[in-house]
């Protein structure tokens, strides 16, 4: 097998084959190259946690950034794939693994367009706001808080500060990124009125329109659209 200008795919391109890789790619990373006419739409799933440096449990659903990572790479440089789609419905997980995604997302040149779906939980948030165009369903939510961490945690000033930084980090991220402001995105981080066990704020799908988390509220097919519309841009 080798690898042309179509990812995953054979050098055969009969149907039966295709089919195979897509189905392979959809089993190992929840990945699928939708075709048409050379011209697809590559979509990847971030489910579950982020997993990170550390292996999580064989019984927790996880996206393994070292998975993902390549994977986008290929979408960028592939002549056949016209653009992007991420579907996101995500607890969160591991802070670097997961802002690792979003910047190289945000660094694409093809289209690339995302949608809440569930939940865009924490490290999910710059996730979402990463692509060019972020959508939100309306049930979907979004929870936004402070780093956290679990283990040890030496009480000393540099741990503290080394928290500050990195939570600096993903809010200039997702402030770049988005139309939310950053005032009222650390305020919603550290309210301490809503969450039982945690300080932060949950926002629903609207909630994170209103606020410029996400650009609008909407599904699949104005996900695929918007993914459309680009692409003709670009050709021109």
């Amino acid at each position: 097998m080798k690898r042309s200008n179509n990812i995953f795919f054979s050098a055969d391109d009969s149907n039966g084959k295709n089919k195979n890789e897509n189905d392979n790619s959809i089993f190992k990373t929840g990945s699928v190259l939708t075709e048409q006419n050379g011209n697809g739409i590559y979509c990847i799933s971030i489910v579950g946690q982020i997993e990170g440096h550390y292996a999580l449990s064989e019984n927790q659903k996880a996206t393994k950034y070292e998975h993902i990572l390549p994977l986008l790479v290929s979408v960028e440089e592939s002549e056949n794939i016209s653009g992007l789609l991420i579907l996101l419905n995500t607890l969160g997980g591991d802070v670097e693994a997961g802002l690792a995604i979003a910047e190289l997302i945000a660094s694409m040149s093809k289209p690339t367009v995302s949608i809440v779906l569930g939940g865009g939980h924490s490290i999910g948030v710059p996730l979402a706001v990463a692509a060019k165009r972020s959508f939100i369903v309306p049930s979907a939510t979004m929870t936004l808080h402070p780093v956290r961490t679990q283990g040890l945690v030496l009480g000393v000033p540099q741990s503290f500060k080394y928290f500050s930084e990195m939570q600096d980090r993903i809010v200039n991220f997702i402030c770049t990124h988005s139309r939310a402001d950053k005032d009222t995105l650390k305020n919603l981080m550290n309210r301490t009125d809503q969450l039982a066990t945690d300080i932060g704020s949950i926002v629903d799908g609207k909630e994170a329109v209103e606020l410029g988390l996400i650009d609008a509220v909407g599904g699949l097919a104005e996900a695929i659209g918007e993914i459309k519309k680009a692409s003709v841009k670009n050709q021109k």
